[in-house]
C-alpha cells in the first residue's frame, strides 16, 4: 500500500495529511506532534480517529499544518486524518460519521463591516 493523502480544514487552519502502514508516530510540521499540541486535550483529538476505528499503532502520519490557531489545526489534522482512513477501509465511515469526524465545520469568522467597531459592535451612539 503507498502513502494516502487527504485534505483537512478548519477556520482559517489547513491540514495536509499523508498516511501509511507503520508503527503510530505522528509528525506534525517537522514535530513530534505531542511536542507541537502540548495540550492533552489537543492530543486526544488527534488520535481520536485511530482510537474509534481501533487503528492505534497501526499507520504513522506525516501532516504539514498551515494558517489559524492551535486548536483550528488539531480539528483541521482530525478531519483530514479521518478521510484518509476512510480511503483505506470505506467500513470506517459509519464509526467517524456517528462522532461527527467527517463534517467539515463550516463556521468562519465574520467580517467586519465599514462604519461599525467590529462585525457586530457598533460604535457608541450619542443622542445629544
Amino acid at each position: 500500500m503507498e502513502v494516502i493523502n487527504a485534505l483537512g480544514r478548519r477556520k482559517t487552519a489547513v491540514a495536509r495529511v499523508y498516511l501509511k502502514p507503520g508503527d503510530g508516530t505522528i509528525i506534525v510540521n517537522k514535530k513530534d506532534y505531542k511536542k507541537y499540541f502540548p495540550l492533552a486535550t489537543l492530543q486526544y483529538v488527534v488520535r481520536q480517529p485511530f482510537t474509534l476505528t481501533d487503528n492505534v499503532d497501526k499507520y504513522d502520519v506525516v501532516a504539514l499544518l498551515d494558517g489559524g490557531g492551535i486548536n483550528g489545526q488539531a480539528e483541521a489534522l482530525r478531519l483530514g486524518i479521518s478521510r484518509a482512513l476512510i480511503q483505506i477501509d470505506p467500513e470506517y465511515r459509519p464509526a467517524l460519521k456517528a462522532l461527527g469526524l467527517l463534517r467539515r465545520d463550516p463556521r468562519m469568522v465574520e467580517r467586519k463591516k465599514p462604519g461599525q467597531k467590529k462585525a457586530r459592535k457598533k460604535f457608541q451612539f450619542s443622542k445629544r
